[in-house]
C-alpha cells in the first residue's frame, strides 16, 4: 500500500447531525493524496452506519468502532496513532474546511521546512452554516524565538467570546506529534499540549478564512461547561471527585506548562525565559481576580461575518441544508 503524504484523522461521537456535511468537506480537498482515519467512539446514533458507508465508496478511509467510549483524548490519539503520513491533521465531525485548505497548508510547510504546523484564519458557522464570527489569527506562532511563540500562546488570545486560533486542527509534521507528550485530561490539556507543539518549531498561518468552527448546543466545549466534566469528557478515568477534584485538574494545567517547557527540545537560557512566562501568565491570572480588578471585556466586533459564504468555499455544501 502506498504511503499518503498526508493522514487526516476523525474521531467522532455521536456527530450524526453534522458528520456527514464534514466528511464532504474532507473528501472534496483539491489536495488528494491523504489517507482518512475514521473512528467512532461507541456511538449510540447514526454514526457508525455513517462513517462505514463512506468508508465503502472511498479507498482513501479507514473505518474503527471503539468498543467503549474511551474518552476524547485517548481517541484523538488514537486515530494519530493508526497515521502513517509524513505529515497530519486532526479533523472534527462538526467542522468545514475550505476546499483548498490542505493544498494551502502542505504548500506552506513545502515552503518553510523550519516550520511544524501550518493552518489558516478560523471562522465560527452556527448549526445553520451562517458565519458569525472572522476574526484574524492573533498570536505571534511564527516567532523564531520559543519564548515568544509561548508568551503570546498564553496572553495574546485572552479574549473573552473569540474564536480566533484554532490551531489543534493545523496541518502538523507527524514526527514532531510523536515527539511531545500525548493529549491529557486536566483541564485546559488542550492548551498545553498545543503549546508544548509549538516549544518545538514556528506556527504559520495562511491568511484566508478556510477553516470553519461549528458552534452548537452538543459541542464538547458547550455540552461540558465545568472543570470536572470538561476532564470527564477528556478521559473517563477523571470522573471520580474525590480521585480527580477541580483543584487537582487545574493544578496539573498550570503544572503542565512547566513540564512541557522541561521536555521540550531548549538550551537553559530558552528553558529559562519560557519558564519566567508562565509565571508571569499565573501571576497575571490570580491578581486579576482581586477586588477591584478588572477582566478582560467580551468582543464587540465579530469581523467581517458577511463577506465569507460556507456554500462558496467548502465543497458539498452546496446539497446540505
Amino acid at each position: 500500500m502506498t504511503q499518503p503524504r498526508l493522514s487526516i484523522g476523525l474521531p467522532v461521537y455521536n456527530g450524526e447531525d453534522y458528520l456527514e456535511q464534514s466528511l464532504d468537506a474532507v473528501l472534496g480537498q483539491t489536495f488528494t493524496d491523504f489517507e482518512l482515519i475514521l473512528s467512532s467512539n461507541a456511538s449510540t446514533d447514526r454514526t457508525d452506519d455513517i462513517c462505514g458507508a463512506y468508508a465503502a465508496k472511498d479507498r482513501r478511509i479507514t473505518f474503527y468502532r471503539q468498543e467503549r467510549n474511551i474518552g476524547a483524548a485517548p481517541h484523538h490519539d488514537f486515530v494519530f496513532r493508526k497515521s502513517r503520513g509524513e505529515l497530519f491533521k486532526w479533523a472534527s465531525g462538526d467542522d468545514l474546511w475550505g476546499r483548498d485548505l490542505v493544498a494551502r497548508c502542505v504548500e506552506l510547510l513545502d515552503q518553510h521546512p523550519d516550520a511544524i504546523l501550518a493552518h489558516t484564519y478560523t471562522a465560527a458557522i452556527d448549526g445553520d452554516d451562517k458565519v458569525i464570527q472572522a476574526l484574524e489569527y492573533p498570536l505571534h506562532t511564527d516567532a523564531s524565538e520559543p519564548a515568544e511563540r509561548l508568551r503570546s500562546m498564553l496572553f495574546d488570545g485572552d479574549l473573552p467570546g473569540a474564536i480566533q486560533a484554532d490551531d489543534f486542527y493545523g496541518v502538523m509534521r507527524a514526527d514532531v506529534l510523536r515527539a511531545v507528550k500525548p493529549h491529557n485530561s486536566f483541564y485546559h490539556a488542550d492548551q498545553v499540549f498545543m503549546a508544548e507543539v509549538a516549544l518545538h518549531g514556528r506556527f504559520l498561518q495562511v491568511p484566508e478564512w478556510l477553516y470553519f468552527r461549528r458552534h452548537h448546543d452538543g459541542r464538547a466545549l458547550q455540552a461540558n461547561p465545568t472543570i470536572s466534566s470538561w476532564s470527564r469528557n477528556l478521559d473517563p478515568k477523571r470522573a471520580n471527585k474525590l480521585v480527580h477534584p477541580p483543584v487537582r485538574l487545574v493544578a496539573e494545567y498550570i503544572l503542565g506548562y512547566f513540564a512541557a517547557v522541561r521536555r521540550a527540545p531548549l538550551t537553559a537560557a530558552q528553558q529559562s525565559e519560557c519558564n519566567r512566562q508562565i509565571r508571569r501568565w499565573l501571576t497575571s491570572r490570580v491578581t486579576r481576580r482581586l477586588p477591584g480588578q478588572s477582566k478582560p471585556a467580551p468582543i464587540q466586533y465579530f469581523g467581517a461575518v458577511d463577506a465569507l459564504s460556507v456554500q462558496t468555499l467548502v465543497a458539498g455544501s452546496e446539497g446540505h441544508r
